[in-house]
């Protein structure tokens, strides 16, 4: 007669301790105090607790992996410093959890429908989504799933319950351009985000917003892909345009750095004659020449936020686990649709 398999559940009570506790205490979790962890260790000795991942699964129907879904080529997710502070965020979590992660990319030149099937069928508990286009089609696809997901970044088309985590990029833009305006510049050029992309289409929301206020006529309006070679030719683009331009910014620090080059090769000296402002904050703005003025992205906080929803949303940590007396850090604002909204900050360097 075989003995019944003691369950996970069952070592946490005999421990004393949530379900969540005794998942950290047992794959090594971190957050975790002695007291507990000794608890734990006595109960899985004597229950004869062994973890059993494939077994689990098949009574649970969860696969415990997470994806995070960039809908992107592969070249720009290993380019893009965004992606990997994006990773950072979600391994801060992750790594206190039983849970692995799966990363889907897309593949050049293809829609998200091959990511949208993955996901339907069931091959991951939850997601992470990020970088989303309005073609995409992963709104709707989640929703026809019901996976459950969390957004890094305000979706096009959201849903009843559909969560994400943002920071204000109308605010962002509209204090890049402020710093631009009293600085005294009178003719300020914008290199814009993919209008597929609301982060591009928040942030020159805020640079228009701004320059209504000041009584300024924007400069012209140049669109990048976030990299460094539009941000180039689109400065290109905008010297031949207006040459009075005294300032631009651009809406990522990469296309920053290519309207510094461009600038450059123009005999346009920074910030003397054009003033040049970024958006991200993430390790490029350190390295440019001037360094780079820019606007902070908390893409480690948002992602960290949005995978502690994603892990409470499907039990695997609980909301309590989440107290931190220690952090000092402002939370998120909850907008009307349920968006958590985080505060961008003005970084003060040499380009302005």
């Amino acid at each position: 007669m075989s003995m019944q398999v003691p369950t996970l559940e069952e070592v946490a009570l005999a421990a004393g301790v949530s379900r969540s506790t005794a998942s950290r205490a047992i794959n090594g979790g971190s957050r975790v105090s002695a007291e507990a962890q000794a608890a734990v260790d006595d109960a899985v000795a004597r229950l004869g607790f062994v973890p059993n991942r494939a077994a689990r699964s098949l009574v649970t129907r969860r696969t415990n992996s997470v994806a995070l879904v960039v809908p992107e080529p592969d070249e720009r997710f290993l380019n893009d410093p965004f992606f990997a502070a994006t990773l950072r965020g979600m391994n801060s979590v992750l790594k206190n959890s039983d849970l692995q992660l799966v990363l889907l990319i897309a593949k050049l030149d293809e829609s998200a429908g091959r990511i949208a099937q993955y996901l339907r069928n069931g091959h991951v508990d939850g997601a992470i989504v990020v970088s989303h286009h309005r073609k995409d089609g992963l709104e709707g696809a989640i929703e026809a799933s019901r996976l459950p997901a969390v957004f890094v970044g305000r979706p096009f088309h959201p849903f009843p319950g559909l969560r994400c985590v943002d920071v204000d990029n109308v605010g962002g833009g509209k204090i890049a351009t402020e710093h631009l305006v009293a600085r005294g510049c009178r003719r300020i050029a914008h290199i814009a985000g993919p209008g597929d992309m609301t982060a591009g289409e928040d942030r020159l929301e805020g640079f228009h917003a701004a320059l209504r206020e000041a009584g300024l006529e924007p400069g012209p309006v140049v669109r990048g892909d976030f990299t460094i070679a539009t941000g180039a030719s689109a400065m290109d683009q905008i010297l031949a345009e207006d040459p009075s331009i005294d300032a631009v910014f651009a809406a990522s620090d990469l296309m920053a750095s290519g309207a510094l080059q461009s600038l450059a090769a123009h005999g346009r000296r920074v910030p003397e004659d054009v003033a040049v402002i970024g958006y991200d904050d993430l390790g490029v703005a350190d390295d440019t020449v001037p360094a780079l003025t820019t606007v902070a992205n908390p893409v480690v906080r948002m992602a960290r936020l949005a995978t502690e929803e994603l892990l409470v949303t499907l039990g695997a940590i609980s909301a309590e686990d989440l107290a931190d007396p220690s952090d000092t850090e402002l939370p998120p604002v909850v907008d009307p649709t349920g968006r958590s909204v985080l505060a961008p900050v003005l970084v003060l360097r040499a380009s302005s």
